[in-house]
């Protein structure tokens, strides 16, 4: 099976964890504090707290934003649904907002009608590694006095108007699970300039300690270990390399896939450098399950991200929550993601080519 996703793990990264076992030192310590400092240093950031996970890393950094009882954070349906639930872990209401049909992100078209006098923050996903749209996002965000936080977990190295993601709104939010451009294992982390989001988020990731059994605030233990940081250190090194033959990829993905009936390729808006954590394209017509039971039998892995809106996962039926997101809601009836990982070879992708042509011409004529 040629697989939707494989973490790349090499010696260097066997060694550091070997390194850190052998000194005794396995809780967050040290390597954490490297890792840190690396990672800041190249999203441009003065601040990086790592966390055990995105998700714990969105948590976070929605309370050192202020979000409590009753706060409304707008953000995206169509994501995973850490996005949403963290807000609900804060004591917040999310807002979802329709996304744009091309870019799968947040549309800030719609963002302005759902503010509302509780609104307290935007949340946009960039969404399978393309950036959404910063600027606008954050122009609405200055002009009605809100917080930005980027959920990029998913775009490691992304680039929007020239300025990485994770460096434009107040926070950012990385998680580094083995699916994503690079691995910790499972981890987190918080990029901000904002000094003050720095000290709160680092005791709030360590029990509410603002020094060694000094408890200012009720906090959580969600550190990271030197183990998980000590791979960190040697993916960040990798990273660039890693993005540029996912890019490879996609453009080759891409050129074929536009001569194939049936399947739309994915859009890359313009002045951005989209990083294609996933390869997502449109399947025509209602086949796209149909096309990814073709492909798994045929060895290709396929992934559906996402089969349906947060808002309408029973959780959040349960709670109540609706919305009119048409665009968000076919998307998920239309989507599918295709292999584009660096492990793989130019044979595979060759072989991607080869079966969707096959498919195109069983399930499209």
């Amino acid at each position: 099976m040629i697989p939707i996703a494989k973490p790349f793990i090499g010696d260097e990264e066997i060694k550091e964890v070997e390194a850190v076992l052998r000194s005794g030192f396995i809780a967050q310590g040290p390597k954490v504090a490297e890792f840190e400092e690396k990672f800041a240093d190249y999203i441009g950031t003065r601040h990086a707290i790592a966390t055990s996970s995105g998700t714990t890393a969105l948590h976070v950094a929605l309370l050192c934003a202020g979000i409590g009882k009753g706060d409304e954070v707008i953000t995206t349906p169509f994501s995973f649904a850490a996005t949403a639930n963290s807000v609900l872990y804060a004591g917040g209401k999310p807002v979802f907002v329709d996304i744009d049909s091309k870019t799968y992100n947040i549309n800030p078209e719609k963002i302005e009608e759902a503010i509302t006098d509780k609104t307290k923050a935007i949340m946009p996903v960039h969404l399978y590694g393309q950036p959404a749209d910063m600027d606008q996002i954050c122009k609405i965000a200055e002009d009605h006095d809100l917080k930005v936080i980027e959920d990029a977990a998913q775009a490691h190295g992304a680039i929007y108007h020239g300025k990485k993601v994770g460096s434009i709104g107040d926070m950012a939010c990385f998680s580094f699970y083995p699916t994503k451009n690079i691995t910790t294992g499972e981890g987190g982390i918080i990029t901000t300039d904002n000094d003050a989001f720095d000290k709160d988020a680092r005791a709030l990731r360590a029990h509410g300690e603002s020094e060694r059994y000094e408890h200012v605030t009720l906090g959580y233990n969600f550190r990271m270990t030197d183990i998980a940081a000590a791979i960190g250190v040697i993916q960040v090194k990798r990273l660039e390399e890693f993005n540029e033959k996912r890019i490879e990829n996609a453009e080759y993905l891409t050129e074929h896939i536009n001569s194939i009936e049936g399947i739309e390729p994915p859009y890359v808006a313009e002045n951005v450098k989209h990083v294609f954590h996933q390869y997502t394209v449109r399947v025509k017509d209602g086949k796209r399950d149909e096309l990814k039971e073709f492909l798994n039998n045929e060895g290709i892995g396929t992934g559906v991200h996402y089969p349906r809106t947060i808002y309408k996962q029973k959780l959040y039926e349960d709670l109540g929550y609706t919305a009119n997101c048409p665009e968000a809601e076919k998307a998920a009836e239309e989507v599918l993601s295709l292999p584009v990982n660096p492990t793989l070879s130019a044979e595979d992708f060759g072989k991607i080519v080869s079966v969707l042509q096959d498919a195109s011409d069983k399930i499209f004529k």
